[in-house]
């Protein structure tokens, strides 16, 4: 069976070529050319043919279909449903701000945490993605990027909270990050990268010891244990107290603080009183509040509608009082599917 070669490391693929009798410095040639989306071999032509035969032989080059793409009214967000080789498909979501283009990433086909407010594990859990698919999500959209975005060339930040739940599938997530942040690749920094969780505490204390300079984002979305699991089932694994003591953990270990991401659903946790816990739970914690304006995915029971402004006012004035540090989340791509899982989950049930 070939090998995924696109998932290795820069060392890995030095191995490799000095244990079948190549030169090391060819390893980075190619590493170089995959990151810059080559997508053959025979491509490669600054290898010799013979070379470029064997690799072939060994390895494959990992690749995606486009299935969809849709671009908002403004011309700032773009959603892309791709075709993965199995056929599976998953989404990624291209955004333009002031201070660049960002892309958000799918680290699974599917989800398995159920969180109410979003349409990514409606279909069930299929499969962890790989890190060349991870990978293919950022090459692929650079390579489409412009010309029907407005502006940047290059995408320059990476938000890894797309379908799926990245910390579920955590040694290829690491790998995915090694690979975006090598300087013979894309080179996009650890401090342009956001993953986000939905609270998996082991392994959110595990990203801890890497240290790793990104930016962790964790699901919060109540302040009170009863609210948080009826929206997101895994806070009946450990429960609120739990999380926030992982938070404070991961700022200790690594110097940067947590985002903590709050979208305010009508009649769920939009309440005065849900507001003041909220502002207790996170004082003193050196953290950032990301509030949401929630996308109505409007299927099944998760008809969640997003709080009314006056009562969103109300809760944020409560947090303003209590000087919580917060800001609140631009909406984007409301008009294009932008929500997680929307497009895949629409166009799965299309095909079938």
């Amino acid at each position: 069976m070939k090998r995924d070669v696109k998932s290795m490391l820069l060392s890995e693929l030095e191995d490799y070529f000095e244990s079948v009798g190549e030169q090391k410095y060819r390893a980075k040639q190619v590493f170089s050319f995959l990151h810059k989306g080559i997508q053959r071999f025979s491509d490669m032509n600054i290898l010799k043919a013979s070379l470029r035969e064997s690799l072939d032989s060994v390895f494959y080059i990992s690749s995606l279909d486009l299935i969809e793409k849709q671009v908002s009214k403004d011309k700032i967000t773009a959603k892309y449903l791709w075709r993965l080789n199995d056929n599976e498909a998953i989404e990624c979501v291209l955004m333009e701000y002031e201070h660049g283009t960002s892309l958000c990433i799918s680290t699974q086909v599917g989800c398995k945490m159920g969180c109410r407010f979003c349409a990514s594990s409606l279909d069930g859990y299929k499969r962890n993605l790989t890190a060349s698919e991870m990978l293919d999500q950022v090459l692929f959209t650079q390579k489409d990027l412009t010309p029907q975005m407005q502006g940047g060339q290059r995408i320059n930040n990476l938000v890894i909270m797309g379908i799926g739940e990245p910390l579920d599938n955590f040694d290829n997530l690491i790998r995915f990050i090694k690979l975006i942040n090598d300087k013979n690749g894309l080179n996009i920094g650890a401090r342009h990268i956001t993953v986000s969780t939905c609270g998996i505490i082991e392994n959110i204390d595990k990203l801890a010891q890497y240290d790793v300079q990104l930016t962790l984002a964790i699901s919060l979305h109540a302040p009170d244990d009863d609210t948080r699991s009826y929206l997101m089932p895994i806070n009946n694994t450990a429960g609120i107290n739990a999380l926030i003591e992982a938070g404070k953990r991961y700022y200790i270990k690594t110097g940067r603080r947590v985002t903590y991401e709050y979208a305010i659903i009508a009649g769920i946790n939009d309440t005065p009183l849900q507001a003041e816990k909220l502002s207790k739970i996170i004082k003193d914690t050196s953290s950032h509040l990301n509030l949401i304006i929630l996308n109505n995915i409007g299927i099944g029971d998760r008809k969640l509608k997003p709080g009314s402004a006056k009562d969103s006012d109300k809760f944020i004035g409560i947090l303003k009082k209590n000087r919580v540090n917060y800001t609140v989340r631009r909406s984007l791509g409301s008009d294009i599917e932008a929500a997680c899982g929307q497009l895949r989950r629409r166009k799965l049930h299309e095909m079938d």
